[in-house]
């Protein structure tokens, strides 16, 4: 799964990435080419497993995450990265929208002060026009078919329709409700503003816990437009990623933190994409699989192997707090914790699977 970061240059948004990544890219606006790179989810129940299963190594979740250049004014028309931009994020899953949110007169913002719903506004709104363009193409394609009495594109042109009129009220797609067939035609067009949406506060050091009225604003933006907010200062988070073990569990105390802002960002960036995690444990690895919330069981096991998804016979399942309490898998069994589940088994997070297949 793919998160994009977006938001206005010279935002911290790429100090972010090299942060959340340590991959050490050069300026935000220095490429037309996106940084890919790949961030870990941390997840404390994978040493609850370890404490109670030895194994050789931990494998978390994982995100690929992209940065594109910073958005300017006009990019929908072509200023800026114009539409290499906007099409380097139409592949991506989620979007995490980087808002500066503090005051700082030694680091000017583009548009002369720190404002940032007048920000989030701009980016909409180059996401808006880029959509309807497509929304606008999409109509009269369908029209043309329409008339044929061809159904597939009467669908599709009841759609943009909707689509058309959400986005003409200076809303996002992701606001629109839909049934679910069109809301499945839906993402087969990409559209930026469908996307769900992870608003990335910037706060100064003085303000780790986003207590400003800039952050407030975010947070209610985001409440009333469909988002969520987490709150992180990039440039401090930037310095964190350098330092390992003593060194950053004693900056991190000298801050009154008990985990870098980053392992939220990371958790909150797979809560918006609609992700959760199940476990495999044994001697070689104990690791952490991703899912979508509500998957089956046979999905579940197609993300470790296709063969398996294709062979699926059942799954044999506990949970991390059944090993928490019976501290063994023998335990878990004799206590009838051990449940075996078919095909329609709906995977619920923090699942422990054995899945048997035949190929």
């Amino acid at each position: 799964m793919e998160a994009g970061i977006v938001g206005l240059s010279y935002i911290g948004k790429t100090s972010l990435f090299n942060a959340l990544t340590a991959l050490g890219v050069g300026s935000e606006s220095s490429s037309a080419k996106p940084n890919v790179g790949v961030i870990s989810v941390p997840d404390p129940r994978l040493a609850v497993l370890n404490k109670y299963i030895e194994t050789k190594k931990l494998v978390p979740a994982s995100i690929q995450l992209v940065d594109v250049a910073g958005l300017v004014a006009g990019a929908s028309e072509g200023k800026g990265m114009g539409n290499k931009f906007l099409s380097h994020i139409r592949t991506v899953d989620a979007i995490l929208h980087v808002v500066r949110c503090f005051d700082d007169p030694s680091v000017p913002h583009i548009d002369g002060s720190v404002n940032p719903i007048r920000d989030i506004g701009e980016v909409e709104t180059e996401l808006i026009l880029a959509d309807m363009e497509v929304v606008d193409n999409s109509i009269r394609n369908a029209e043309r078919k329409a008339r044929t009495g061809d159904r597939e594109a009467k669908v599709r042109l009841s759609l943009m329709e909707k689509c058309q009129a959400t986005l003409g009220d200076e809303k996002p797609l992701r606001e629109l409700k839909l049934p679910d067939e069109e809301a499945k035609l839906l993402k087969s067009f990409s559209m930026l503003t469908s996307k769900p949406v992870l608003y990335v506060a910037n706060v100064g050091e003085n303000d780790l816990e986003g207590k400003s009225p800039h952050v407030t604003k975010v947070k209610e933006y985001a409440a009333a437009h469909g988002g969520e907010v987490v709150c992180v200062c990039a440039k401090l988070e930037a310095e964190l990623a350098e330092l390992e073990g003593e060194e950053r569990r004693e900056m991190l105390a000298g801050l009154g933190l008990t985990e870098p802002a980053l392992d939220a960002v990371a958790r909150a960036a797979y809560h918006v994409l609609g992700l959760q995690s199940f476990f495999t444990a044994g001697p070689k690895e104990i690791k952490a699989w991703t899912v979508h919330i509500g998957a089956k069981a046979p999905i579940a096991a197609g993300v470790i192997h296709s063969d398996i998804e294709r062979g699926f016979i059942r799954a044999e399942i506990y949970s991390v707090a059944d090993l928490e309490k019976h501290h063994t898998e023998a335990a878990i069994r004799q206590a009838g914790k051990l449940r075996t589940e078919g095909k329609d088994y709906v995977m619920q997070d923090s699942d422990v699977c054995h899945f048997l297949f035949n190929v």
